[in-house]
């Protein structure tokens, strides 16, 4: 059963854009995955949590409608040092970074950059695109896919052109 929730969960979640700025780079921060997926994890019958164990950072998704549930033990790396960081700060660091990418990756969250109306131009690379659309493997992935990038995807002639060719290929 599980499997069938997680795969209409992930049906319905939009990409979630790394909008908060680190030194040199983006991500979507906790609270903001949080935002966006805590209401549709509802509606399919999951949730989550995240616990420190011995062994590393165990997240679990669980189903509230029966028994069944995924777990996955991410090993939190020791002795890494930071600059104007003590081991702790270090540690929250890591267990924060930790809980966003295996939450992300066990219910397939897909975090890219803002691209809408916001007047970030779409570089003439279009490789995040490509990904993007050949990562779909049914017309329906696609089609969700382009739902949430729709605004972006009209505005532009190559990306359209991707979603046009990725859609008679499937």
């Amino acid at each position: 059963m599980i499997y069938k929730q997680i795969a209409a969960f992930q049906q319905e979640c939009p990409i979630i854009h790394k909008d908060t700025q680190g030194y040199g780079y983006s991500y979507a921060d906790l609270p903001k995955i949080f935002q966006v997926i805590n209401p549709i994890l509802k509606k399919h019958g999951l949730g989550f949590t995240q616990l420190i164990q011995p062994e590393g950072l165990e997240t679990i998704v669980f189903s509230t409608t029966d028994d069944s549930y995924l777990k996955s033990i991410t090993p939190i790396p020791q002795g890494v040092q930071l600059s104007k960081m003590n081991e702790f700060q270090v540690l929250g660091s890591a267990i924060t970074y930790l809980r966003r990418y295996a939450l992300s990756s066990m219910l397939g969250l897909v975090t890219d950059k803002d691209i809408d109306a916001a007047g970030v131009q779409i570089k003439e690379d279009l490789s995040q695109w490509h990904d993007l659309v050949n990562g779909c493997n049914t017309v329906d992935e696609l089609n969700a896919v382009y739902k949430q990038n729709k605004e972006a995807v009209e505005k532009n002639a190559n990306i359209k052109t991707l979603f046009t060719k990725r859609k008679s290929s499937l």
